[in-house]
C-alpha cells in the first residue's frame, strides 16, 4: 500500500529513492526488498486487478486492445533489454519491450495484463536468463504469441470482449487470427501493405484491392475524437470463413488531408456488421496509447530501477493497479485525465487514503 501511495504521489520521478521518501523511509532498501526479495506473486495481484477492473468498469461492449510499448534502458543486464524498435522513441533503441492488453469501454480504459518480450538474444542464452531470474521454462515467444496468452487467460477467468483490436504486429499474425476466429471472437486488426488477401481464387495486394473500389464512394465516419475529425472508410469482402454467419473484410481508412495515405485492417465479425461498427473498433485502438501515456506520466510505469524478471513484473503490476485506481476514480467523479508530462499529479497521502477507502467499498 505504501508503494502504491508513492506511485500516486506528486513525486517528480517514481524511482526507489523518491518512493522511499514519499513513504517516510530514510533509504530505498524497503522498496528494493518489496520488488526483489519479498515473498509475493505479481500474477496473483494481476488476477485481483482483473476482478477490481471488472467490478467498476465492466462493459459488455468493451474492446480488448493489444499493443506494446518500449522502456528505454542503458546497459545490457536489464531483463529483455536489446537494440530493438521502440514505439516510444519511434526508432531502434536500447530498450525493453512490454506487450499489454488494455480494455477500452465507455467507462474508461486501463491496462489489464502484461508480458515482457524476450528477444532470441536472450532466450538463446540460458546463462544470461538465469542471471536475470527468467523462469527456466520460458521460451522464445513472438509478440502475437504473448498477446494470445494474455487474451486466453482473460477468457479463462470468465471475462469477455465484444471485439479485439491491435496494430499490424498482431493483424499480420495468421495463427492469432485463426485462433480468434475459432473462438468466434470478432476482431479488427491492422495489417501491413505487403499483406496478401484472398478474394475468390486470387491473392491480391492492397493496391489491387483498392483499384477494385475505384468507383465505390468512400464513407466519412467518425471513429472517435481526433484533430482531423471523421476519416474516410471503405471495405471489401474477403473469402468467407468456415464459421457460418460470419464474414471477413479488408477495411481501408484514408486521411482527410493525405488522400494517398491509406491504412488497412482485417476484420472478422458476424455477417451484416456495418462499416461504421468496424471503424469504431479500429478507432478504439488508440486508447491503449493514452493508457501508456498516462501510465508513464502519472504513476511511473516506466520509472523503475530494477533489472530482474521478478522486479519488472512486480513494478509494472503495481503501476497498473495505480493506473486502474485513477481510471475508476475519474469515472466515478467525472474528472479528466492529465496525460502531459509535468502536469499536476495526484496528491500522495490523500490518494493513498482514498485508495484504501475505495478498495474496501466492495471487498466486504
Amino acid at each position: 500500500m505504501a508503494y502504491l501511495g508513492g506511485l500516486l504521489s506528486p513525486a517528480e520521478r517514481k524511482n526507489g529513492w523518491q518512493l522511499a521518501e514519499q513513504v517516510g523511509d530514510p533509504t530505498p532498501y524497503g522498496v528494493q526488498y518489496l520488488l526483489g526479495r519479498a515473498d509475493w506473486d505479481p500474477d496473483d495481484l494481476r488476477d485481483r486487478l482483473r476482478r477490481y477492473v471488472n467490478d467498476y468498469l465492466d462493459d459488455p461492449a468493451a474492446v480488448g486492445v493489444l499493443d506494446e510499448t518500449g522502456f528505454l534502458k542503458k546497459g545490457t543486464q536489464s531483463v529483455g533489454v536489446a537494440r530493438q524498435y521502440s514505439g516510444t522513441a519511434g526508432r531502434v533503441e536500447n530498450c525493453q519491450v512490454g506487450v499489454f492488453l488494455t480494455a477500452a469501454s465507455v467507462h474508461g480504459h486501463t491496462l489489464r495484463d502484461r508480458e515482457i518480450y524476450l528477444p532470441r538474444a536472450w532466450t538463446d542464452d540460458p546463462v544470461r536468463c538465469q542471471q536475470a531470474g527468467v523462469p527456466l521454462d520460458r521460451r522464445f515467444a513472438t509478440k502475437p504469441e504473448l498477446a494470445r496468452q494474455m487474451v486466453e487467460r482473460t477468457f479463462a477467468a470468465g471475462v469477455t470482449f465484444a471485439w479485439i483490436t491491435g496494430d499490424k504486429v498482431y493483424g499480420d499474425d495468421r495463427p492469432l487470427r485463426q485462433w480468434l476466429e475459432a473462438r468466434h471472437q470478432p476482431y479488427v486488426l491492422g495489417i501491413a501493405h505487403t499483406e496478401h488477401l484472398w478474394v475468390g481464387h486470387k491473392s491480391c495486394t492492397h493496391p489491387e484491392l483498392r483499384a477494385r473500389l475505384a468507383d465505390v464512394p468512400w464513407e466519412r465516419i467518425s471513429a472517435g475524437a481526433g484533430s482531423q475529425g471523421p476519416r474516410w472508410w471503405q471495405r471489401i469482402e474477403l473469402n468467407a470463413p468456415t464459421q457460418p454467419g460470419w464474414t471477413r473484410w479488408v477495411v481501408f481508412r484514408r486521411r482527410c488531408t493525405e488522400p494517398h495515405t491509406v491504412t488497412a485492417y482485417r476484420a472478422f465479425a458476424p455477417t451484416g456488421t456495418s462499416l461504421e461498427a468496424l471503424a469504431q473498433v479500429a478507432g478504439a485502438r488508440w486508447m491503449v496509447e493514452e493508457s501508456f501515456q498516462t501510465g508513464k506520466s502519472e504513476v511511473g510505469l516506466d520509472e523503475y530501477e530494477v533489472r530482474s524478471w521478478t522486479g519488472w513484473y512486480r513494478h509494472i503490476t503495481l503501476a497498473m493497479w495505480a493506473h486502474a485506481f485513477l481510471t475508476v476514480i475519474r469515472r466515478e467523479t467525472g474528472a479528466a485525465a492529465t496525460p502531459k508530462k509535468g502536469a499536476p499529479r495526484p496528491g500522495g497521502a490523500s490518494s493513498l487514503a482514498t485508495f484504501t477507502a475505495h478498495r474496501g467499498l466492495r471487498s466486504g
